[in-house]
């Protein structure tokens, strides 16, 4: 079971997403609370996904982010974020989110999200793709990414070109035809290759280096 954790000042908004995850059957709602408690609830309840608010009024989602990516076992986190919301992404992301979702996404999309998370993904919805891509790198950064991306093997570009598509390492590992461990190894040592970046900044680092033609996928 994936144990999942929501973390939203709206009562309404935790109440809608603890019904629609809990229909899943491998999908266990351990908990749910507004940010003052949160880091000290989803740790205590060891959720392995963690769906926060980016924007809340008593302590703001980043925060939250900054001390779940500072705990010795540290969950994935996914913000939840509104189309108002866009100036917090590149702080987000350079915080350690695993991805970004709309708060109205599709129920089947917000599932199979919590899937990806679990499984080592990340995950952009498709409304807030180009806004975390165009604001996360700038001219300078994407001639960077190039440099990186040119110093990896053909294999690990390959990796590289997979992640941009928002596939965790089973999935990587099923298109490429090798072990997950194998796979594992690859993205560990690409991502070192990078600069020590997470997954989804990896993600972003492909697009800008020109490895996916199209943009990531929502839900890998």
């Amino acid at each position: 079971m994936i144990r999942v954790a929501v973390v939203d000042d709206e009562r309404l908004v935790r109440s809608g997403l603890r019904m629609i995850l809990g229909t899943a059957p491998d999908i266990e709602m351990v908990a749910d609370c507004g940010g003052a408690e949160a880091v000290e609830t989803v740790l205590r309840a060891a959720a392995e996904v963690v769906l926060l608010d980016i924007r809340m009024p008593d302590v703001d989602g980043l925060t939250v982010l900054r001390r779940l990516r500072a705990a010795p076992d540290p969950p994935a986190v996914a913000m939840l974020t509104t189309f108002d919301a866009q100036e917090y992404l590149t702080a987000a992301l350079r915080e350690g989110a695993a991805g970004f979702l709309l708060k109205d996404s599709d129920p089947e999309q917000l599932v199979r999200a919590v899937r990806t998370l679990a499984a080592g993904g990340s995950v952009l919805d498709p409304g807030v793709t180009r806004a975390v891509i165009g604001g996360y790198l700038t001219a300078e950064d994407q001639a960077a990414a190039a440099r990186a991306v040119s110093g990896l093997t053909p294999r690990e570009s390959q990796v590289l070109a997979l992640l941009g598509e928002g596939l965790g390492n089973a999935g990587i590992a099923d298109r490429m035809g090798l072990a997950p461990s194998t796979v594992k190894d690859h993205v560990r040592a690409l991502l070192a290759k990078l600069g020590g970046i997470n997954r989804i900044q990896a993600a972003i680092v492909a697009d800008r280096a020109g490895l996916v033609t199209g943009a990531p996928r929502g839900t890998g």
